[in-house]
């Protein structure tokens, strides 16, 4: 009778245990899902919910909710827990790390391009970045992987897969030309170099691409990657003049030279080559690389006086400038950016946009500009369209029918770039629209 009653006793201890220890994991499983609820309803409040390009899709059939996609993530609120089933958040901040996918111990997470309403434009590349036309590849942001990290592995692979398909025969000066000097197209360029390829780097603006253009103060986030060359390089957080320092000191120490100011115009294919045009010369190569971003050519306003001086598609020197009267015309990362930066140098600043609030910008950024508005600051005019640009003025009208003048000595415009569709059709190169299609799955 004792041991029995000591066997009820020590099985009630256990019980008790487990129950609290339940206990324990419900409240704080509940508690967590409550969070990420309430983290949802601001998102998609705010625009942030619905993904741009690039984003983690959950099968919730197989996720077993561990959180380790959660921890894994570099980003802030992108992933979060519900009933103990993985869910996005702030889709629209997901800049495609793709750390999620790999830490997901049940293989649940899928990257998708796009959604099956918001389709993105994208050019057709194979699994070794070749494209349609046989010999030309592309790598980086115009083939929809814009983080730095993504976009130095895709310009090292892709001359990785280059080197395979390289022969001994043609008349081509080069074996490969690069067109483009962002993250992927220095990788490739660096990692041509190691395999003592012949090849030429062409670049229509100057080194770093469309981080050059970034405003001066700007973080650039990216994550440890190894630079052909050179070795690992740690860079959590770094400006712009950081890290294009680190990328010229790297092609000086090598003896590499990048024809930078160049703009190809054309490429022509040929039985055994490639003939490349620029506007200063031609060159023939053996194969060829495009890593010339997404952004193409600044998208225009299309109104009167667009043309003046005082406008401009880029912030490069915000330090230089003090004192004046400005208007920022956007309502992206780089728009707000700008107008934060204009406003520490003591200049009156005035943001347009056509939108009713800010949505798809970072949170450290939707942050900065509330707490500028508040401050008086940043002036702040949503709804708002620029009709005409004049010397001392801007007219803006706003979407009740109602017009304003402001007086105005600066306009800088930042409402996105014009994709190079043209240019890339111009050389054969499909482009297809992608609606939630994979890019990475199990």
């Amino acid at each position: 009778m004792e041991v029995i009653l000591e066997n009820t006793l020590t099985y009630l201890i256990v019980a008790v245990l487990i129950l609290s220890v339940l206990y324990a994991y419900l409240k704080v499983h509940s508690s967590q899902s409550k969070k990420t609820k309430e983290k949802i309803k601001k998102a998609e409040e705010f625009g942030f919910h619905e993904p741009v390009s690039l984003h983690p899709v959950i099968n919730e059939d197989i996720c077993i909710g561990s959180g380790a996609c959660v921890v894994a993530c570099p980003e802030k609120d992108i992933l979060g827990l519900v009933n103990g089933k993985g869910r996005t958040i702030n889709a629209s901040h997901c800049v495609g790390h793709g750390a999620c996918f790999h830490a997901c111990p049940v293989e649940a997470i899928t990257l998708v391009m796009g959604t099956e309403k918001r389709g993105v434009e994208l050019p057709h590349i194979s699994s070794d970045y070749e494209t349609n036309i046989k010999g030309i590849y592309i790598a980086g942001e115009l083939g929809g992987m814009g983080l730095i990290k993504n976009a130095i592995e895709q310009g090292k692979k892709a001359v990785d897969n280059i080197m395979k398909s390289i022969d001994d025969k043609g008349s081509a000066k080069y074996d490969l030309i690069i067109i483009g000097a962002g993250p992927a197209g220095i990788a490739a360029t660096l990692r041509a170099a190691e395999r003592n390829l012949k090849f030429l780097t062409i670049e229509q603006e100057t080194i770093g691409g469309t981080v050059f253009s970034f405003p001066r103060s700007k973080v650039v986030m990216t994550s440890p990657v190894e630079i052909p060359l050179y070795g690992k390089i740690k860079l959590h957080e770094t400006n712009k003049s950081e890290l294009i320092s680190l990328w010229t000191e790297i092609l000086q120490k090598n003896r590499i030279t990048i024809n930078e100011n160049e703009k190809i115009n054309e490429i022509v294919k040929h039985q055994d080559y490639f003939e490349v045009i620029s506007n200063q010369d031609k060159y023939t190569a053996k194969r060829v690389l495009l890593a010339i971003g997404r952004r193409g050519s600044p998208r225009k306003l299309g109104v009167p006086g667009e043309g003046k001086e005082k406008v401009y598609y880029k912030l490069l020197e915000p330090e230089l400038i003090h004192n004046k009267k400005i208007l920022v015309v956007g309502g992206g990362d780089s728009a707000i950016e700008s107008a934060l930066l204009l406003a520490e140098e003591g200049n009156e600043v005035t943001l347009s946009y056509l939108g009713d609030s800010f949505k798809r910008i970072k949170p450290k950024n939707f942050k900065k500009i509330e707490d500028a508005i508040k401050l008086k600051l940043v002036n702040v005019l949503f709804n708002s369209n620029v009709k005409e640009i004049f010397d001392k003025k801007v007219v803006l009208t706003f979407q009740n029918g109602t017009e304003a003048e402001i007086e105005n000595d600066l306009v800088y415009v930042f409402i996105g770039g014009e994709l190079p569709n043209k240019f890339l059709e111009k050389i054969g190169i499909k482009i297809t629209k992608k609606f939630g299609e994979a890019v990475l799955k199990h």
